[in-house]
């Protein structure tokens, strides 16, 4: 209920703001068009009636799955949404397995040396890569690796391939070298973002009696990083990383309009340009379904993972 109730809220909100930005007729039509023909598209794209009546039809044909069809390409929203989004998602998924993969043992080592000059350099780094701006970073990565260098592509998405029915473009080399920039600019923060929480994490687990009582039983440290310190820092990890993904999935829009990845980003940016209404509502209440998802997936998530919260639960 609360799902709906929000949905609702938002999509009212969206939609009165999307109105005070802007004519979308200006830029259906030629400027020197007569003022009958700008009056026959704006009634024929229902731009012609008041506000509240245009949101109750969008209202009545959203709880049918239809948020309107695309002024631009005359096509359903949602079709076109669904069509960029597999681009997105790939982007997405890549730029977090990036950031797990170099933020969590990074993090972990700064935790077991905090006074060394390693964990030093680490934290220092992660400092660097938040405050480090999207845009900026991914010109200077064309500049460098594609201008200077010519290793890799400036743009686009590349060749897709296919495996077991799934299209990706990490099935072939030429989509790999087309993923690797925009994929690294997008998780360097939540890179900086890992390394912090796992720091964090391991500083505050080692201090704990388990930790001191396996250490005292003569466990190796590598066993004791596997099996007790690490299932411990990752609840809280995993929990804030499932949010985040929704972050990257929605605010990839900077890093997919420098590197001409045909994604939702690029979908929705252009569709601000053109003032192509229907498309960018969609859009925005795709976002807030997704993070109303990953909300519920987050709170089933910590309780698999997280007994103690079974068992209050169960106690309730």
């Amino acid at each position: 209920m609360q799902s709906v109730i929000v949905l609702f809220v938002m999509s009212l909100i969206v939609f009165s703001m999307i109105n005070l930005v802007g004519d979308p007729v200006d830029m259906l039509v030629n400027p020197e068009s007569l003022p009958e023909e700008i009056e026959r598209v704006r009634r024929d794209f229902g731009l012609d009636q008041p506000v509240y009546i245009q949101y109750w039809k969008f209202l009545k044909g959203a709880l049918s799955g239809d948020l309107g069809n695309s002024f631009i390409f005359g096509r359903p929203a949602l079709s076109l949404i669904a069509e960029r989004f597999p681009a997105t998602l790939e982007l997405a998924t890549c730029a977090l397995i990036i950031a797990v993969t170099l933020g969590l043992p990074l993090g972990v080592y700064a935790g077991l040396n905090p006074n060394g000059w390693g964990s030093r350099l680490i934290m220092s780094s992660s400092v660097l890569g938040i405050s480090i701006p999207t845009f900026w970073l991914g010109l200077m990565m064309i500049i460098v690796f594609s201008v200077i260098l010519g290793w890799l592509p400036v743009s686009g998405r590349g060749e897709i391939g296919s495996f077991l029915g799934l299209k990706s473009s990490v099935f072939t080399l030429d989509g790999l070298s087309h993923l690797i920039m925009p994929a690294t600019n997008l998780a360097l923060f939540k890179i900086a973002m890992v390394i912090r929480l796992a720091r964090a994490g391991t500083v505050e687990v080692m201090s704990l009696d388990f930790i001191k009582f396996a250490r005292a039983r003569g466990l190796p440290p590598m066993r004791i990083v596997r099996f007790h310190l690490l299932p411990n820092i990752l609840i809280p990890i995993i929990t804030v990383l499932a949010i985040e993904f929704g972050t990257l999935i929605a605010f990839a829009t900077v890093t997919e309009t420098i590197f001409a990845w045909p994604g939702l980003g690029k979908l929705v940016i252009d569709a601000i340009v053109n003032l192509d209404r229907p498309i960018v509502v969609a859009y925005l209440l795709f976002v807030v379904t997704l993070f109303l998802i990953l909300n519920l997936l987050v709170d089933i998530l910590y309780a698999a993972l997280d007994p103690r919260v079974r068992l209050q639960g169960d106690d309730q």
